[in-house]
């Protein structure tokens, strides 16, 4: 599988103890979020901590093309929006590449507007649903194009007046949640979504921030019902992006599994909405040591200090999904170095990311020795502590399918296992975490790329 450019192999191999203090790039969602609002707003937002990674660097194009001003000033992004409501009609396609966080959203923030707007991805990122958001967006007066059943390429076009609904969330998906309600901006009145199980919040507390008229009440059974008052105004922030816990888990696990290690990540983001995999590596008995908790812009943060730990395997409730839905396969290859078995539940969602990430977690764990089963929505890891018979001694590669978590999951993998751990394209990394490879190989990874591979 390719994606217009030649891939790039990567390989792990069993690592000495990995010791240092390390500052994780700022977190993904945090970042769209705030090119889009900061976009919109009208007067200035300045960003620091902003994820320069592929996937947010297209958002921001996106919003540049729509009317929004953005430059970087020295550490800073600086953004003049366009005021809510006056966003311009792009005049060319919106490249996302693999961004489906980027594009969802973007498309509930544009699709209402009465203009044509086309959605188009990399090979990745076109395989990808997109349905789920415009079924929404339809029942608004939004006109969907589509020439592959609510695949890219999409073109929208809104109403005169978008209608505002009142919208059940059918799936735990803060894309779908954010999308109805940034289509609630430009749209007259209140619109609703409801919420059964609740998701990461950035959208709910970032709109909050920039002055959105949004108000969220959460029942008895803790459904969560959120309200926007549209056609409001925003205006300009400033905001410190903190470090992203998606990012955070790969060094996190590589320094509970290597022995000897002793690692130190600064400023965490720990939004109750996304610990989800602390919560889960805590239970199986991990060290990991909660530093300096404070509030910043917010959302809570901390440090945290992981030392390597014997982990015991534990069965994962599918509630938990949401809270840890990007960290499944990094928890697959914890697990393979637990002793007993992890049964992990609940895990259809992951059949739609970049990949179907639970059959690719499955054949990569097989290819390289790991005992495991997956199901429709699950599976089940049975761990080996001492990582015998691990990796892949033939230089079999693990297919990433484009996706970058796939890529630094078993390069985390090889770390610890008798066998060189190879992954087929590493470049794919750089769409969320680009300063990774640096990173890992600074602690003391062992961590290549395949130069003799085409």
């Amino acid at each position: 599988m390719s994606h217009g450019i030649a891939l790039k192999p990567a390989r792990s191999t069993r690592s000495e103890a990995l010791n240092g203090t390390i500052k994780i790039p700022g977190d993904k969602s945090i970042s769209h979020r705030s090119f889009m609002f900061g976009g919109l707003a009208s007067g200035e937002t300045r960003i620091t901590g902003l994820l320069e990674g592929e996937d947010v660097i297209n958002t921001g194009r996106a919003m540049r093309a729509m009317g929004a001003t953005i430059e970087k000033v020295g550490a800073e992004w600086v953004i003049q929006g366009t005021g809510n409501g006056a966003l311009l009609a792009p005049q060319a396609p919106l490249d996302f590449g693999n961004a489906g966080t980027g594009c969802r959203l973007t498309m509930g923030l544009v699709g209402v507007y009465d203009f044509d707007s086309t959605f188009i991805g990399d090979a990745s990122l076109t395989k990808r649903p997109m349905g789920r958001v415009l079924n929404p967006l339809r029942e608004m007066g939004v006109q969907v194009t589509s020439t592959e059943g609510d695949r890219l390429p999409v073109t929208l076009r809104g109403p005169k007046t978008p209608n505002p609904i009142t919208y059940r969330v059918p799936m735990a998906s803060a894309q779908v949640k954010s999308a109805v309600l940034l289509a609630g901006l430009n749209t007259p009145g209140i619109t609703t979504v409801i919420e059964p199980v609740m998701t990461r919040d950035h959208t709910e507390k970032m709109l909050q921030g920039f002055g959105a008229d949004l108000s969220v009440d959460t029942d008895a059974e803790g459904v969560r019902t959120i309200r926007l008052v549209g056609r409001g105004q925003l205006k300009g922030q400033v905001i410190d992006v903190p470090g992203d816990p998606s990012s955070t888990a790969f060094p996190l696990v590589a320094a509970l599994l290597v022995p000897g290690s002793d690692v130190t990540i600064l400023n965490v983001l720990m939004n109750p909405t996304r610990t989800g995999l602390i919560l889960t590596l805590q239970e199986m008995g991990a060290d990991i040591e909660i530093l300096n908790p404070r509030l910043a812009g917010g959302e809570d943060v901390a440090d945290l200090r992981i030392r390597a730990s014997e982990l015991k395997g534990v069965t994962v409730p599918a509630d938990r999904a949401p809270s840890m839905i990007d960290e499944y396969p990094v928890l697959a290859v914890a697990a393979a170095y637990a002793t007993g078995s992890t049964t992990m539940l609940g895990l259809e969602e992951l059949r739609v990311k970049e990949s179907d990430r639970l059959s690719a977690v499955a054949e990569g764990l097989k290819l390289n020795g790991v005992d495991c089963d997956e199901g429709k929505e699950t599976l089940v890891v049975r761990g080996r502590p001492d990582g015998k018979g691990y990796g892949n001694a033939a230089g079999a590669a693990v297919v990433t399918h484009l996706d970058h978590r796939i890529a630094m999951s078993f390069l985390v993998l090889g770390l610890v296992s008798e066998h060189a751990v190879t992954v087929d394209d590493a470049s794919i990394i750089a769409t969320s975490f680009p300063e990774f490879m640096d990173l890992m190989t600074g602690l003391g990874a062992r961590i290549d790329l395949v130069e003799e591979a085409a």
